[in-house]
């Protein structure tokens, strides 16, 4: 490690980033190995974190991430609907229907950017800060699907009446962006033209995915 870094926040990040993939926990001796670092070293690193509230100890011991990752969360999330709002808003116009980018907060999908169409005669009101479980609808589903490794996994989801009798929706992952679990979609009480609609998201989902990369928001915002 180069003298200009701190080896010290170098590993408590790093012991942030395997909890934050190990939704089990872990214990203290599965994180140093994980870590390959000293038991002695991990519980200074963990007393420091607990005490930021960026990790929790459940009943059993286990190490978890902790609420105060939510409060660094919250700070990034303005910068990720800044980022995606005109992209969103091209995607709205382009296909008639309202576009949103929806991001993993907890177990369940947050919309947290939502733009509807100018020019259509009637369109789905989609509010930003709806929740709904990973689960359940396009948004979530297509994060679910951000998940799957493999060139053979579908590039996006589609779903009927799920969240809203009538509604369909589609979406697509945001791939490949370090610390972010999210996904563009849209959705629209009208006729859903797969072949016309679908690679306009999936395009605008890769764009998003691409704006982030090169602003490096994503990494915080877990």
């Amino acid at each position: 490690m180069s003298a200009e870094t701190s080896q010290t926040l170098d590993r408590g990040l790093r012991v942030l980033e395997v909890l934050a993939g190990s939704p089990g926990g872990l214990t203290v001796t599965e994180l140093a190995a994980r870590l390959e670092v000293n038991r002695t070293v991990v519980y200074r690193l963990v007393s420091t974190l607990e005490q930021h509230a960026l990790l929790r100890r459940d009943v059993k011991g286990r190490l978890h991430i902790g609420l105060g990752i939510l409060h660094l969360a919250g700070a990034v999330q303005p910068v990720l609907r800044d980022l995606a709002q005109p992209v969103l808003r091209r995607l709205a116009e382009k296909v008639g229907c309202t576009a949103h980018l929806t991001v993993v907060e907890g177990a369940e999908a947050l919309a947290l950017a939502v733009v509807e169409p100018s020019w259509t005669d009637f369109h789905v009101s989609y509010r930003v800060g709806t929740r709904h479980p990973l689960a359940q609808g396009a948004a979530g589903k297509a994060v679910l699907l951000g998940r799957s490794a493999g060139g053979r996994a579908p590039a996006y989801v589609t779903t009927t009446g799920e969240l809203q009798t009538g509604a369909r929706g589609l979406a697509a992952p945001v791939r490949d962006v370090g610390g972010l679990e999210a996904s563009v979609g849209i959705v629209t009480l009208g006729v859903l033209d797969e072949s016309v609609v679908a690679p306009q998201v999936v395009a605008a989902a890769d764009e998003v995915a691409a704006l982030l990369a090169s602003t490096g928001t994503a990494g915080v915002a877990e």
